[in-house]
C-alpha cells in the first residue's frame, strides 16, 4: 500500500499544483487512500519532495527535488518498480509486466513517471501492467533494462 500511495503522490504532483500537505492528503483520500497528514509528511520526506515556485500561477507547489543523494527520484522509482514486479515479457512492441497483487497500478505509474520516450502508454490493472512501445526493438530494450532494475 505504501508503494501505491507514494506512486500516486508522484503522479498527483506531476499533474496538479498541490500547495499543502492538507491538499495532498485530500487528493489521496479522493482516490480511496485512507491516510493521515503524518503519513503524507513521512512520504514527502522519503520521496524528497520540495516546494518550488510555479511559473504558471506564481504559487508554491510540491515537486521532486532535481538532485539529491544517489539521484533520489530515480532511486525511488526503481525501488517501487523492484518491489512490485515479478515477471516481464515482450511480444513484438508490447510488454506485459506481472506484479504482486494490488501493485499493478503502482508499477504503471512508476513506468509513466520515468518518462521513457519509447513508451507509448501503459495500462495498469490489479496485478498486471500492459505497456505499448514504439517498436519491437524498444520493447526488447525496455525488458532488458527492467530486468536489470529487478536484479
Amino acid at each position: 500500500m505504501k508503494f501505491q500511495r507514494q506512486a500516486k503522490i508522484l503522479d498527483l504532483i506531476d499533474r496538479l499544483e498541490i500547495e499543502t500537505q492538507e491538499e495532498l492528503t485530500d487528493q489521496l483520500r479522493g482516490f480511496g487512500y485512507n491516510t493521515t497528514q503524518a503519513t503524507v509528511s513521512r512520504d514527502i520526506k522519503e520521496l524528497h519532495l520540495i516546494k518550488t515556485l510555479s511559473a504558471e500561477t506564481g504559487k508554491y507547489k510540491y515537486a521532486v527535488a532535481a538532485s539529491g543523494p544517489a539521484d533520489s527520484f530515480t532511486t525511488r522509482l526503481r525501488n517501487i518498480f523492484r518491489e512490485c514486479v515479478t515477471e516481464i515479457n515482450a511480444a513484438q512492441n508490447m510488454v506485459v509486466i506481472k506484479t504482486l497483487p494490488g501493485l499493478g497500478q503502482a508499477a504503471a505509474m512508476a513506468i509513466d513517471a520515468m518518462r521513457a520516450t519509447e513508451v507509448v502508454g501503459t495500462l495498469g490493472g490489479d496485478d498486471t501492467v500492459f505497456a505499448v512501445m514504439q517498436d519491437n526493438e524498444s520493447a526488447a530494450r525496455f525488458c532488458e533494462q527492467a530486468r536489470d532494475i529487478l536484479k
